[in-house]
């Protein structure tokens, strides 16, 4: 390849942007990222993420150093303006079924040094930052990136075989698809200020606290260290001048925190929506994070489900890029995304209004009479429908497009520590007439691995076949249909994933 072609272009590099090219230098996919900002965006930005967000920080390899600066989140709690709890949310002190803890705060710009310090590291990619995009024109073979530098105003040129914007709420590669988005409904302006506390306050609590009222909803983050964060609503009597005036911004916090216990660190009038994009993917144009989809922040899940995104793209790119693979492959990205994207986003938006009332409705009756809150449990939606999973095969599979754990293996290291970002198999009992047939699966036996026989036994199944984002390709309840599994999965792709790409 010459210095100006390239095999995918990322436009941004936020989370969504980095970790994208992140996955896709794992497969050896030349990758350049043009990111419009010249540093790091200094707005208040993610402050959650969860366990399938750190499996895939784990599989780029800087999940360890960002728990270091991350905060296990106990749960979220659900007030009504008197005070008393209407919904619990609490998330488990332990390690869940994925390796991870089920929720955690971070400061976002922590997790963006370590993602892009993973790029500078992979000789795949390349980041340029203070760039913006100009244009971008399709060709029956790719497409043509014209962006401009911010300082000296130079123009530049490259071509590949794909683009994908992860350039946020107001991508370019969107309406370079002429894409609109389907409005969910929710439209709210809301102020966020993050704080630095002067010295700790316990008295502030360790869990997220949802206000609800419906005069002015309000949300408490117990971020990492000593920074704190409350985001909002906005009534239409108070302008963006106002609500950003630093006069109002302390009123406003006057019930919990001062000047003399904190300052502020960061500010920022956001409108919080619902939209999802109509159209993910348009011949060699692609949309992930923000660009595809918004939602109201009240789940944290608006970094996540772009994480998401990354993690099932990522592979599929590298494998129409490597293989005689149709761009069908693609259309199943926003089949399965857009529908499990929409489950996160209805479920906020039931929350955002939720916390619009002073109706005790969440609360149940106990038997001694006295109010009890109701309890939330995360969701956990399967993929949406897709050309992967409609064949005879999974048609019965209740396994499919499920999110599987991520057990421990015999040597005390994680499941996804041996997989690297590739398909694996796993089966009760070694079969090694079979692992030599398939060399470019990696294979995980029961009878070797514990924990492997444990996962198998509880789902009451033989075998199961995981896609490199972890998600479940299908599964089978006998040794006799193993060889059909690993057929189907390489019939349904047209190669298997190869350990190395073309030179």
């Amino acid at each position: 390849m010459t210095e100006n072609e390239f095999d995918i272009v990322v436009v941004g590099c936020g989370p969504t942007g980095a970790t994208l090219a992140n996955l896709l230098g794992l497969q050896q996919v030349n990758v350049l990222v043009l990111e419009r900002e010249p540093s790091i965006y200094n707005l208040p930005r993610a402050v959650h993420l969860d366990d399938e967000t750190m499996r895939v920080f784990q599989t780029i390899g800087v999940a360890n150093q960002l728990q270091e600066k991350t905060l296990v989140n106990p749960g979220m709690r659900f007030i009504d303006n008197r005070d008393e709890l209407i919904l619990d949310w609490p998330r488990p002190a332990d390690l869940g079924k994925h390796g991870w803890h089920t929720s955690y705060r971070l400061h976002q710009p922590d997790l963006e040094n370590l993602l892009r310090n993973a790029l500078e590291s992979n000789q795949y990619c390349k980041l340029e930052l203070g760039q913006t995009v100009t244009a971008i024109k399709q060709n029956a073979n790719g497409a043509q990136v014209t962006y401009q530098n911010a300082k000296s105003n130079d123009i530049q040129q490259v071509n590949c075989k794909y683009v994908v914007g992860c350039d946020g709420a107001n991508s370019f590669v969107r309406s370079s698809m002429a894409c609109n988005m389907e409005d969910l409904g929710f439209n709210e302006r809301w102020l966020v200020v993050d704080v630095m506390l002067k010295q700790d306050m316990p008295q502030l609590g360790d869990h997220t606290i949802q206000y609800c009222d419906p005069k002015q909803p309000m949300t408490y983050c117990r971020n990492p260290g000593l920074r704190r964060r409350w985001e909002m609503s906005l009534p239409d009597s108070i302008s963006n001048e106002q609500a950003v005036d630093d006069d109002t911004i302390w009123l406003l916090l006057s019930r919990w925190i001062t000047k003399d216990d904190a300052s502020v660190e960061r500010k920022a009038i956001y409108t919080f929506r619902s939209a999802l994009a109509k159209t993910w993917c348009k011949d060699r144009l692609l949309l992930a994070g923000d660009a595809a989809h918004l939602t109201p922040p009240f789940m944290g899940q608006g970094m996540c489900t772009g994480i998401r995104d990354a993690s099932n793209l990522a592979w599929k790119l590298s494998m129409c890029l490597s293989t005689d693979t149709t761009q069908t492959l693609l259309t199943s990205y926003q089949d399965e995304r857009s529908p499990h994207a929409r489950e996160y986003i209805s479920t906020a938006i039931k929350l955002g209004k939720l916390m619009r009332t002073i109706k005790q409705q969440g609360t149940s009756t106990s038997d001694n009479g006295s109010r009890q809150p109701t309890r939330m449990a995360a969701i956990a939606p399967r993929l949406g429908s897709s050309h992967l999973n409609k064949f005879d095969l999974i048609n019965h599979c209740p396994l499919s497009g499920t999110l599987f754990g991520q057990p421990e293996l015999a040597d005390g290291r994680l499941l996804d520590e041996h997989i690297g970002y590739q398909p694996a198999l796993l089966i009760r009992r070694m079969n090694s007439e079979f692992v030599k047939s398939n060399p470019d699966l990696k294979c995980f036996a029961g009878d070797e691995n514990p924990k492997i026989a444990e996962a198998l036994q509880a789902l009451s199944v033989e075998a199961i076949l995981l896609r490199p984002d972890r998600y479940v390709f299908a599964s089978v309840t006998s040794e006799e249909e193993i060889e059909e599994l690993v057929s189907s999965w390489k019939m349904r792709l047209a190669a298997v994933m190869p350990t190395s790409r073309r030179g």
